[in-house]
């Protein structure tokens, strides 16, 4: 994989606006990124110093979030929108390991992703990359890469991990979530991870955080309250124990650990189309 180097950036990608990608790199501790990445994370973090968990409980709850896909649902097809830049325990490494004929679809139009996406291609010939607008469903779900690879008349596992809270203002999360949905087969599965306001004492916290990142280079980063949340999920049947903080769904273990505040403003669940 090629390293980003300062002032070395393929002439594609624009070094003075943060990547969300590349920012979520940074975040988990990779390298794939640029000063302009870095310095959003650090601003939240002057307010935040936990910040990283974020990221960290984001990819945790992807990785329990596909296993359980993988080993209590007949599924095989995934699709991960919003894929970000490729990570130790990406979806295709998780679910392949259980289900060797699982198929997974990445979208994303990040030009960094893309350029990092396309290596996928050569290694797997289960899993495949295309660009499209995750904001825009029919563009996605219409995708012939989407159309030749996965059958949308069967149960699809859609992944939207870290994505949704950084839609545009002018963009309806919900509205966008009930067209994805619509499409998809009876028995499919939904799995969301959102930037969360608790209402509650942690609510100043996550107020915070959304004013640094809403005002960073990266200009994005919204945490919406657990019913607009909910909203997501429209007319599925939600797996138990339903929109939680996302270290709380469905942990490895006991928990030993006091968590940081930080963990408490970012939740997820999944939900099954009937």
């Amino acid at each position: 994989m090629v390293q980003p180097t300062e002032g070395r950036a393929p002439a594609y990608i624009d070094t003075t606006k943060a990547s969300i990608a590349r920012v979520y790199d940074y975040a988990l501790g990779g390298k794939d990124n640029y000063e302009v990445d870095r310095e959003t994370i650090e601003r939240v973090r002057a307010v935040a110093p936990e910040v990283n968990q974020l990221a960290v409980d984001n990819r945790a709850f992807l990785i329990r979030a596909a296993r359980f896909i993988a080993t209590q649902t007949s599924i095989t097809q995934f699709l991960d929108c919003g894929s970000g830049l490729p990570t130790a325990e990406n979806t295709h490494q998780v679910v392949q390991r259980l289900q060797p004929e699982a198929r997974v679809a990445y979208v994303d139009n990040d030009p960094t992703v893309i350029a990092h996406g396309q290596a996928l291609l050569e290694d797997n010939e289960l899993t495949r990359f295309t660009a499209a607008d995750i904001r825009e469903p029919e563009t996605v779900l219409d995708d012939p890469t989407i159309q030749e690879f996965l059958d949308l008349d069967a149960p699809v596992a859609l992944f939207q991990i870290g994505t949704i809270h950084h839609f545009a203002d002018t963009v309806d999360p919900q509205a966008v979530m009930a067209r994805y949905i619509e499409r998809l087969a009876p028995g499919s599965v939904v799995a969301i991870a959102h930037f969360f306001d608790p209402e509650n004492s942690d609510s100043e916290l996550a107020r915070r955080m959304e004013q640094v990142f809403v005002h960073s280079p990266m200009g994005s980063g919204r945490f919406r309250t657990l019913a607009e949340i909910q909203g997501l999920f429209p007319g599925l049947e939600m797996v138990d124990p339903g929109v939680v903080p996302c270290y709380r769904w469905w942990p490895d273990g006991p928990q030993l650990r006091t968590e940081d505040p930080v963990q408490r403003c970012i939740v997820g669940g999944v939900g099954i189309k009937r």
